[in-house]
């Protein structure tokens, strides 16, 4: 696959990416996996977590962890498209409604794969389907 970045590399299959999911550590305590892949978009899942609970009268989830699952799930749109991710330089998060006990669904999307630097976006949906919090962010390709 050749993209205006002048990166020819072929994308990667589901279970490379799944793999580079699952690697991190940070990625294992959160518990993402890959869920979903297609040419233009990517699923990715977080199961619950108490530790993720910052209301504890509500029990909502933290908003850095939401952040973080904003952040990964762009990242890896981004991987989908050329193999790997890019460190983020910006990051813009928008919380729609607290994020309760469930499993949190991301899935996320490139906007624009530059040269120099790339435009992802995500959205978080809650267990019953609703929008709990979407970003954007910029990536530097080097």
């Amino acid at each position: 696959m050749s993209t205006d970045t002048g990166i020819a590399a072929p994308p990667p299959s589901f279970e490379e990416l799944a793999d580079k999911v699952r690697k991190s550590p940070f990625h294992q305590w959160l518990g993402v996996q890959l869920v979903e892949m297609s040419a233009d978009s990517i699923t990715i899942e977080m199961p619950w977590r108490e530790e993720f609970v910052s209301g504890v009268v509500q029990r909502n989830a933290h908003g850095g962890v939401l952040a973080s699952l904003v952040d990964l799930t762009a990242d890896f749109a981004i991987a989908a498209r050329i193999g790997r991710g890019a460190p983020t330089i910006d990051l813009r998060v928008d919380f729609h409604r607290p994020a309760l006990p469930g499993t949190v669904r991301a899935t996320g999307r490139v906007i624009r794969l530059g040269r120099t630097i790339t435009t992802a976006e995500a959205h978080l949906h809650d267990a019953e389907g609703r929008l709990v919090a979407s970003g954007r962010a910029a990536y530097l390709l080097r």
